[in-house]
């Protein structure tokens, strides 16, 4: 194999390596910061509430479909009497959550690292095909077409999640023309 082909193949390969290291540690940030936000709330999905250290309920109390996030508060009167609070909140009040509506991969901020993990392992197919296209030896081609596959694959993987934003993703809003609505009622229980 020359050393064109290495470099191609290497700087190809090389692109895949950073598009996926990228992925993954986007991915990972983004579960430590969650992770960290709600640290001892847990979600009580049969209640559509968050559930404090205390024992305490989070109840929603507004969905931003703009910032595509759903926002729970504790009762103020609860968090100010409660002996936890300064490690909780400095809020008057009461508690608040704020939790996306998506997934990680169909935030915003999933799409715009999703959309740079694409550009680089497109970046990687477009070196190996040109790699091919110039030509070689039979192992310098063989390599170049592994690659080439890969990058494909990994291409395919990484845009799907494009393709598989949820139907309700609003289009984007003029700047300051934020809006936000407030949660249906619920029912006494």
């Amino acid at each position: 194999m020359g050393a064109e082909g290495i470099l191609f193949a290497g700087y190809s390969l090389f692109l895949l390596a950073v598009a996926l290291g990228l992925d993954r540690l986007a991915l990972h940030s983004h579960r430590r910061s969650e992770t960290y936000r709600t640290n001892g709330f847990r979600f009580r999905g049969d209640l559509d509430a968050w559930e404090c250290p205390e024992g305490e309920f989070l109840r929603r109390i507004q969905i931003d479909d703009a910032r595509r996030l759903v926002r729970y508060r504790a009762k103020a009167a609860v968090c100010n009497a409660c002996p936890a609070k300064g490690e909780c909140t400095d809020s008057d009040d009461g508690r608040e959550l704020a939790h996306p509506m998506d997934a990680w991969p169909h935030s915003e901020a999933g799409r715009f690292h999703r959309g740079i993990c694409v550009m680089l392992a497109a970046l990687a197919a477009v070196i190996a095909a040109i790699g091919l296209a110039r030509g070689g030896n039979t192992t310098e081609l063989t390599a170049l077409a592994v690659v080439l596959s890969l990058a494909g694959a990994l291409t395919a993987r990484l845009i799907s999640s494009f393709w598989g934003t949820p139907s309700g993703f609003p289009a984007p809003t003029p700047r300051g023309a934020v809006e936000a609505r407030p949660a249906p009622p619920r029912g006494s229980g």
